[in-house]
């Protein structure tokens, strides 16, 4: 049981049972709280059970379950009052998420002699527009709605003081990008006339239109755009975090670590490297392939390959989505004499002793724990929604934002928007789609400010140039359904073989179109279409 503390009085952790009851005990929690609905999963302790075990040691066992996606109000309350007790409570769900956005929300309210009272905002402000999030999506998305209607009210609410041009990173861990390269001040790529709310969003309550910050202010809308990202799970493999940035332990996921990527690489002369892969969805799902082709194609060219045990550790079962790129993707692979393991999960890292474990799951559905020693491994860590999204009402099932596929308007709620890595959409999650998004939600917003419905839709585009080599790359783009789409001349884009033109798109032309074209809305290659009833 790993514990969590969010206060002196308050700790939060993944499900427990009967036999962690004690240790609780020992650590002085008077309270335990049950934020996870009985059945979830099929080996989990009811209430009831691990209620009468706290009995034993004299402890109060409270229940107060919710779905991911549907904490509400009367919760908050009731965990509100719990708080106020000042007793050392300890709340449990599945995973934790739950009970800490439990415990953020219940913050939010201010009680006088243990009732409840409505949440007063310290601060009202109103805008047209508020956008959760300043990343690619968030930016872009503001540029294309000023573009449209310059006179817009647009607060963006983001607590980055620093904005990543991520896909740049796969280059820094190849030393082709420096760092600094990557990075820019958010204050100088906010639009102007826009208003930056240097905070987080805590809670939306969408019924009322406002959202709650972390600072407890409220920040009221006519329409929301969520454009949030995801949030890269390091604690998720056991022993990550602890050993991330030494111990030949590395990621391009991450800006202070990419660099590292690259001195890893420079220095084995022999040994053995590993790349791994998470479970999906993830951003740029071919990253942590071009990891092991920029690392290999160093070796290669340092004539230091055959002394270099290279493995691949991919959760999936194919090496790429799209089966149109798999043959030219399958050449480099052989060349750099890279061994595949399928169907097989990082679990666990000691970076002392440098080895990893993970589970294999066999054609049959057996599972098996394997170890492997390394020099050098790359990890791409497991991905997921944010808390404030996984704890809201605006949710699917998996905790991602629901949104439609098409208007990327919300599933329920009509002045609600989506864009970027937190939606549900079923395209890959890329810089590039979020460029193709920006530009729909912009139009579909302006539409739903006069009467109108959505005019304009997105068809899944996304783009992953996959470099194989340093100077080349196979450039996948692609819709819905994994229909190949290219927008380049053939010559520049030929999925069956990797180009030079393409590298030169990735490292020269892309950083320019993102920073001088998709952050400032010119919508060069992304003019969105009209939806297909619209058409003449």
């Amino acid at each position: 049981m790993k514990i969590k503390h969010l206060s002196q009085t308050v700790s939060v952790s993944e499900q427990i049972v009967g036999s962690d009851i004690k240790q609780l005990k020992d650590e002085g929690v008077a309270i335990i709280v049950c934020n996870r609905p009985d059945g979830e999963s099929a080996h989990q302790p009811t209430f009831l059970e691990l209620q009468k075990t706290a009995k034993e040691f004299n402890m109060e066992a409270i229940n107060i379950p919710f779905s991911g996606g549907d904490i509400g109000y009367e919760n908050i309350q009731k965990f509100k009052k719990l708080l106020d007790s000042n007793k050392r409570i300890h709340a449990y769900c599945r995973t934790g998420n739950r009970s800490t956005n439990l415990f953020n929300n219940a913050n939010t309210i201010k009680t006088e002699n243990n009732t409840p009272l409505s949440l007063e905002p310290k601060a009202k402000l109103h805008f047209d527009v508020v956008v959760i999030g300043a990343g690619s999506a968030g930016i872009a998305v503001t540029a294309s709605l000023l573009k449209r209607k310059p006179t817009l009210r647009i607060a963006i609410v983001e607590p980055a003081k620093n904005h990543y041009y991520q896909p740049g990173w796969t280059l820094v861990g190849a030393g082709v990008f420096t760092d600094t390269d990557t990075q820019r001040p958010t204050d100088k790529l906010i639009p102007k006339g826009v208003t930056w709310i240097n905070d987080s969003a805590q809670c939306f309550f969408e019924n009322d239109n406002y959202v709650c910050l972390s600072n407890q202010n409220h920040i009221h809308y006519d329409h929301l755009v969520i454009a949030t990202g995801l949030k890269l799970d390091w604690d998720n493999i056991e022993g990550l975090s602890e050993t991330l940035g030494k111990n030949g332990v590395t990621s391009n996921y991450r800006y202070d670590l990419a660099p590292y990527t690259w001195e890893l690489t420079k220095n084995l002369k022999k040994g053995t490297a590993i790349f791994t892969q998470p479970p999906m969805p993830i951003k740029c799902a071919g990253a942590p392939q071009k990891a092991l082709y920029l690392c290999a194609d160093h070796w290669f060219k340092q004539q230091c390959l055959n002394d270099i045990d290279i493995n691949f550790y991919n959760a999936g079962g194919v090496l790429f989505g799209i089966e149109a790129y798999v043959p030219a993707l399958y050449e480099y692979i052989k060349k750099y004499q890279a061994q595949l393991h399928f169907s097989s999960t990082l679990m666990k890292i000691d970076g002392n002793s440098k080895t990893a474990w993970f589970k294999q799951t066999s054609p049959e559905g057996s599972e098996s724990i394997i170890s492997k020693t390394f020099d050098m491994i790359h990890v791409c860590p497991a991905q997921s929604p944010p808390e404030c999204i996984q704890a809201s009402r605006l949710c699917d099932a998996n905790g991602w934002l629901s949104i439609d596929q098409y208007t990327l308007q919300h599933t329920r709620i009509h002045n609600i928007w989506g864009l970027g890595d937190v939606a549900n959409t079923p395209n890959a999650k890329t810089m590039a789609a979020a460029r193709k998004q920006a530009p729909v939600v912009a139009q579909n917003i302006c539409d739903a400010m006069m009467g109108l419905s959505p005019s304009v839709q997105y068809d899944g585009y996304g783009s992953c140039p996959l470099t194989v080599e340093r100077g080349k790359v196979v450039l996948s783009e692609f819709l819905y359904n994994g229909k190949v789409a290219p927008s380049f001349p053939k010559f520049i884009n030929d999925g069956t073989r990797p180009t030079q033109l393409a590298w030169f798109l990735k490292a020269r032309i892309l950083p320019l179109l993102y920073w001088y074209g998709m952050l400032k809305g010119r919508e060069w290659l992304a003019k969105p279409l009209r939806k297909k009833s619209d058409r003449v």
